[in-house]
């Protein structure tokens, strides 16, 4: 069925937009994006007083699937993902298997294939089994369709083995995510290193266990010549080499997650595991300088880094939760919440967070409302306001730090390749 979105004010349109305007989506894509589009046999959604945006590109995600259904599958993960008005997700390898071949990658394909309610890209993984010790094909692996090589979760201990990694991703034109951490450092620790951990007697996480990790993934990659992608910043020193090697002319991007931007390590004054994640939580400065690097364009992105684990692992003793927070519902309203409300950020700058800056890492044609282009596409209420809680969530876990939190900015709508994925209640339709 055609669908007409009248009278939405457009964030992120190729044409500009004084004002409302209308988006008529025929046969899965964008047909037409003007004024006083008219009425037809169309499905007519009114969007007025609302926000029309790309669909949002989340460029770090965990299905889960396969392995561990019990924590998230590809079904419901992406049925999170449009409820949250993210239309496309790049999954993480550490599945179990982990995606490291041809032949795993054709599994979860055709998992996406029967399941999946939004487009769903994959990254295999830089080495066999995650496990550090052998390289994965990385030319194979491309031509099954993997955008990207990460060993998320861990990070390439061995210097050469990682070079090497660099530049065969070079010769493949493939990027490379790094997840950076040295646990030699981070070792057993639960909590960023610092005055809150002594004070509440945890095992802190140094930031070097970070930051001497991004210096050296940063300098192989130059070695290499390679575009190297930077996971979840969480500190200031990250941020500044990051900062660095952009100034240098070096092809490096970099991402943060919500929580970084948002929270402290002071949210762990209650012990709640739901703020436990890695990297963890750092200081304000830390925050303050994140939100900085945003603003200046060295954190190009922000990704959810949806990591869904069942209510037996989180709902536990401090120490021995596991690490990892959800957030595909709740991405978009916590940045309008903490920043577009408070007038930190614009609509323009979020669908460039969210949507195209994201897809531009990654090389996939999304992130742009254009006559032509696949219809993905999220409506937004802006001042409609709505309390997190576990039981609306559409993924399988709960396991998110802002539960009970109020948060404005509503999805109402969201269309994936022409097709309504997600639709509330509030939104007015007819046909």
């Amino acid at each position: 069925m055609d669908i007409l979105i009248k009278n939405g004010h457009l964030i992120g349109a190729a044409t500009v937009v004084d004002g409302a305007a209308d988006i008529l989506v025929k046969d899965g894509v964008i047909a037409e994006i003007g004024k006083g589009i008219p009425e037809g046999t169309q499905k007519v959604i009114d969007a007025s007083g609302k926000i029309v945006l790309p669909g949002l590109v989340d460029m770090h995600v965990h299905l889960r699937e396969p392995g561990r259904e019990d924590k998230e599958t590809v079904a419901t993960g992406t049925k999170a993902a449009v409820k949250g008005g993210v239309t496309s997700v790049l999954a993480m390898p550490n599945t179990t298997p982990a995606m490291d071949s041809p032949e795993r990658l054709r599994m979860l394909q055709e998992i996406v294939r029967k399941t999946a309610s939004s487009h769903v890209f994959a990254a295999a993984a830089i080495t066999k089994g995650r496990a550090g010790t052998e390289l994965t094909d990385f030319a194979a692996l491309k031509a099954e369709g993997a955008v990207a090589v990460t060993d998320d979760g861990s990070s390439v201990d061995d210097d050469g083995l990682m070079e090497e990694a660099f530049r065969l991703a070079k010769k493949c034109g493939l990027l490379v995510i790094c997840h950076c951490e040295d646990k030699r450092l981070s070792q057993k620790g639960v909590m960023s290193l610092g005055l809150m951990s002594t004070e509440l007697g945890l095992r802190g996480i140094p930031k070097e266990a970070e930051y001497r990790r991004v210096e050296r993934d940063l300098r192989l990659a130059a070695g290499a010549g390679c575009p190297v992608h930077i996971a979840h910043v969480s500190c200031r020193e990250s941020v500044d080499l990051i900062a660095a090697a952009k100034k240098r002319g070096e092809p490096v991007t970099a991402e943060t997650a919500p929580h970084y931007l948002i929270f402290t390590d002071e949210a762990l004054e209650t012990y709640d595991p739901n703020f436990k994640m890695n990297p963890p939580l750092r200081t304000k400065a830390d925050r303050d300088a994140l939100r900085q690097a945003v603003r200046d364009g060295v954190i190009d992105a922000v990704a959810s880094d949806h990591a869904p684990h069942t209510e037996s692992e989180k709902d536990i003793e401090f120490d021995h939760a596991e690490f990892g927070v959800t957030g595909l519902e709740t991405e978009c309203a916590s940045l309008v919440s903490e920043f577009i409300a408070s007038d930190q950020m614009t609509w323009m700058e979020l669908a460039r967070l969210l949507s195209s800056a994201p897809a531009k890492i990654l090389g996939i044609d999304k992130g742009r409302l254009e006559a032509g282009r696949c219809a993905d596409i999220v409506i937004i209420d802006p001042a409609r306001e709505w309390v997190v809680t576990k039981a609306a969530f559409a993924s399988k876990s709960n396991n998110s730090s802002f539960l009970g939190r109020r948060l404005k900015g509503a999805v109402e709508c969201t269309i994936c390749a022409g097709k309504i994925a997600y639709t509330s209640k509030n939104i007015s339709h007819k046909g």
